[in-house]
């Protein structure tokens, strides 16, 4: 094997599959470093991609030239595109995969690249030299000279389950914590943070009494998440589609978990780390929501060859023998067999604050972090860094400036990374239609409107989809131009989308053009805060931790007013006459 790679991945999950992806076909010679390349592309947790906002993530990643939208499509057990009663802004496409079958398709995915090799082990140290990457280590010794590295680790820095009162190291069941890297990103000077994530029960598919659950069928026609299907309208799933179920716990298990919340690791104080505040455990939802008599619970096929259904809906860390009679006292479930028993997982994460928007850590060039160590959770926030990360570490690797930024009102891909550097997080990130303020912009219909010319101009987008890309755009020009005669019916609906969101988008660009001047302003890297005269002493404090990349951003930034930023501005201006003064001279 060659010594000498442009980039080394580390970590095979949904960012480093992206990452690694994107990477080796822009051209930068590429090796993914996994602890057990069988998991590569592996579900963790919901055996399913997508959802709202997700869903538009991931179209959005399809749309530049991703893997996730074809490895889903060809993978799925249902599709089903949420919010259909509302507007098409916040329609959001979903589907159930099978999980088995998902992680080797993105396996095949990455095999059919040509600049990419996936080798087994353990990364312990990441060297430097001038204050860039210049190498990674692995525990066996084997030294991996490279230009850029990008961590994608998931929960197995540290991991560390529980299971009431039991404790396993690991980052995910019957798979080893990576213990090494931890240590070293502190030594690099990494604040590093620790955070939380859980998973519920798995039950045997044969035990369980599905007439007293709510059968839960995908849509009659379904629409596929990557645009290469999408095109021509003709697609249907390659796999056979199965219905999810829908039930509910009691009052009775409620009791039974409030009395022993005591056993529970969140409760009893043996986890310090913070959850994920939007996906509850069972635990969090019954003291959180004690009004409550009902809560969900939605029966999740975890693939077609599995007798594996995923309980979605009551994710917990209590004892197993309290998982036991939570299990058998819900309706339908009396007889139901535990094939795995919930857990809850920490794992330590590093601060987002010290990325740039390119994800690249601001201490050591070269070093990029995509995914749940940037404190996100879920595979569509994972995925959506690790494309980003992927094509500006190639970027760097070829000599150029690794400057691929996508701004918030171009894509939700924007907004995650615009969050993460400007709002660091204190719980897992998860993306929402609502953080989006031109979510009437970034519809899961025009993502590759908005994107798929910039994946092209990046070389992220081949030729096929180009070609096909075009064709339909073409369509749409001359369907609005003859005022939708003679159109198909995907066309028709497209443009119907178009003309009912006309005057509300016309309203966004207007105000996205009165803050185009503010993005536009980029904030140099050698700017000293603490020397803005006027500038509040926090506000010096917080500029210097975020070093924000235009003023734009650095209004973005928590405990930033826009005072703050108007002393900013004269400060630059002055800087920028000063500096062109002395070139006079």
């Amino acid at each position: 094997m060659k010594n000498d790679w442009d980039i080394v991945v580390i970590g095979g999950g949904h960012a480093g599959a992206e990452a690694a992806w994107a990477a080796s076909r822009l051209g930068a010679s590429t090796v993914m470093v996994s602890m057990d390349p069988s998991r590569i592309g592996q579900m963790s947790c919901n055996p399913a991609i997508g959802g709202l906002a997700k869903g538009q993530m991931v179209r959005e990643i399809d749309a530049l030239g991703g893997l996730m939208g074809i490895a889903t499509d060809n993978t799925g057990i249902q599709f089903r595109m949420l919010n259909r009663s509302k507007g098409p802004a916040v329609w959001g496409p979903r589907a159930q995969a099978d999980k088995y079958k998902y992680a080797v398709e993105v396996q095949r995915l990455l095999q059919t690249c040509p600049n990419l090799t996936v080798i087994k082990g353990e990364v312990a140290r990441i060297e430097t030299e001038g204050g860039n990457v210049s190498a990674v280590m692995l525990a066996d010794g084997t030294r991996l000279v490279c230009r850029c590295a990008i961590v994608t680790t998931g929960t197995f820095l540290r991991g560390l389950m529980h299971t009431g009162e039991r404790k396993t190291e690991g980052g995910r069941v019957g798979e080893a914590a990576a213990r090494g890297l931890s240590g070293c990103l502190t030594e690099l000077g990494l604040e590093m943070g620790r955070l939380k994530t859980g998973t519920p029960p798995r039950l045997r598919k044969q035990s369980i009494d599905f007439s007293k659950f709510d059968p839960q069928a995908g849509d009659e026609k379904p629409a596929p998440f990557s645009y290469l299907n999408e095109y021509g309208g003709s697609w249907s799933p390659p796999l056979a589609q199965v219905f999810c179920w829908i039930g509910g716990t009691h009052r009775i298990i409620h009791d039974l978990i409030r009395a022993n919340l005591h056993r529970a690791p969140m409760y009893s104080g043996q986890i310090q780390s913070v959850g994920p505040r939007y996906c509850p455990s069972i635990e969090d939802k019954v003291v959180r929501f004690a009004d409550k008599d009902r809560h969900q619970i939605f029966l999740e096929p975890e693939g077609l060859d599995t007798d594996e259904i995923y309980c979605n809906g009551i994710s917990t860390s209590l004892p197993s023998d309290v998982q036991e009679k939570i299990v058998h006292l819900i309706p339908g479930l009396e007889t139901a067999e535990i094939l795995r028993f919930g857990y809850a997982v920490e794992y330590d994460m590093v601060w987002p604050t010290q990325i740039d928007v390119a994800l690249q850590t601001k201490k050591i060039g070269g070093l990029f972090l995509a995914g749940q160590i940037n404190g996100t959770s879920g595979y569509e926030e994972a995925a959506a860094q690790g494309i980003v990360a992927g094509i500006n570490a190639a970027r760097r690797a070829a000599g150029r400036a690794a400057d691929f930024v996508l701004r918030r009102d171009q894509a939700y891909i924007g907004v995650l990374i615009d969050d993460l550097v400007t709002k660091p997080p204190t719980e897992p990130y998860r993306m929402f239609t609502s953080r989006a303020e031109h979510r009437l912009l970034l519809r899961n219909d025009n993502a590759d409107e908005r994107l798929t010319p910039i994946g092209h101009d990046l070389g992220l987008v081949d030729d096929r989809r180009w070609e096909q890309f075009s064709r339909r755009r073409e369509a749409l020009e001359l369907a609005a131009t003859s005022g939708g005669d003679s159109s198909d019916a995907q066309i028709r609906e497209l443009l119907e989308i178009r003309l009912k969101y006309k005057g509300y988008i016309a309203r966004q660009d207007r105000q996205i053009e009165r803050m185009a001047h503010m993005e536009e302003k980029l904030i140099p890297a050698t700017v000293d805060y603490s020397a803005v005269v006027g500038l509040r002493n926090e506000a010096k404090q917080k500029l210097s931790k975020f070093t924000p990349r235009s003023l734009g951003q650095a209004l973005r930034v928590s405990g930033i007013t826009p005072a703050d930023v108007t002393v900013l501005a004269i400060h630059l201006d002055r800087r920028d006459r000063s500096t062109k003064a002395i070139s006079r001279e």
